[in-house]
C-alpha cells in the first residue's frame, strides 16, 4: 500500500475526520486531504506524530519500504515488536526485548552506557571491528563491516577439542558483539565472530550452526 492509502485506512479505523486528524497533528485539513490524495506526504516531524497517534512505525506509514532489523539481536522488526521511547514514540532501531522505555535491557549495552553512553559504545565497537580486521589475518574471513549485540544463548556453540571433549566458551546469560559472515571462498560453511572486553572469537559452521569448529579464541 502507498502512504496515501495507509493514512486514509488508519484515519478511518480510528474514526477521525480529516479535521480531527489535522487538529491532532497540528496541520490543516487541506494538508490531510493532500496526503490522502497522494499529492504530498507528511514531513518527518509530522510522521512522528502520526506514528504515535496510530501506534504504527514510520516505516509502516511509508509503505514499509525497508525491512527493519533490530541492531541488538538481529530480529526482523514489525509494529508489534518495535521498541518505544519513554514518550511513547517508536525507536525503529531495536526490538522491545532489547530496548524498553528509553534504556537497553541487555547487560552489554548497559555496561557501556555507564562508561560514557552510546557514543562511547560505538567507539568501542569500532575498535573491536578494527581488531578483527587487522590482528587475526584468517584466510577466507571477509572484512568485518559491522557488529550486532547478540545473546550468548544464541551464539554459544559447543566445540570439539583435540582430546575429544566438548566445550563452550561463552556464557548463555551474557551478551556479546558478533556477526555472521560468508567465507570468501564460498562453500557451505560461514564464519561466526564474537567478542567482548576480554577476547575475540572466530568459528566456522554449517547452516543453523551445525558442525561448528573453533578457528581462534584470542585474549585482548
Amino acid at each position: 500500500m502507498q502512504t496515501k492509502d495507509i493514512l486514509l485506512e488508519l484515519r478511518t479505523k480510528k474514526g477521525l475526520s480529516q479535521d480531527e486528524l489535522a487538529e491532532k497533528v497540528f496541520v490543516t485539513r487541506q494538508a490531510v486531504s493532500r496526503w490522502e490524495n497522494g499529492e504530498t506526504t507528511p514531513n518527518t516531524e509530522t510522521l512522528k506524530l502520526l506514528s504515535k497517534l496510530f501506534d504504527v512505525s514510520i516505516n509502516t506509514l511509508l509503505g514499509s519500504p525497508q525491512q527493519l532489523i533490530c541492531q541488538c539481536c538481529g530480529m526482523v522488526l514489525e509494529d508489534g515488536n518495535i521498541s518505544k521511547e519513554t514518550d511513547g514514540n517508536f525507536n525503529e532501531e531495536y526490538c522491545k526485548w532489547c530496548y524498553c522505555d528509553g534504556d537497553f535491557t541487555l547487560d552489554f549495552w548497559k555496561q557501556y552506557a555507564e562508561l560514557g553512553g552510546k557514543e562511547k559504545f560505538q567507539e568501542f565497537k569500532q575498535q573491536i571491528i578494527n581488531e578483527f580486521n587487522t590482528l587475526l589475518n584468517i584466510e577466507g574471513l571477509p572484512k568485518v563491516e559491522d557488529l550486532n549485540v547478540l545473546s550468548g544463548s544464541f551464539i554459544n556453540l559447543e566445540y570439539r577439542l583435540p582430546n575429544g571433549e566438548y566445550v563452550k566458551f561463552l556464557d548463555d546469560k551474557a551478551t556479546y558483539l558478533g556477526n555472521q559472515l560468508e567465507c570468501e571462498f564460498g562453500g557451505d560453511r560461514c564464519f561466526g565472530i564474537a567478542a567482548n572486553m576480554d577476547f575475540l572469537l572466530v568459528c566456522t559452521y554449517e547452516e543453523n550452526g551445525e558442525n561448528p569448529e573453533l578457528v581462534i579464541y584470542k585474549k585482548r
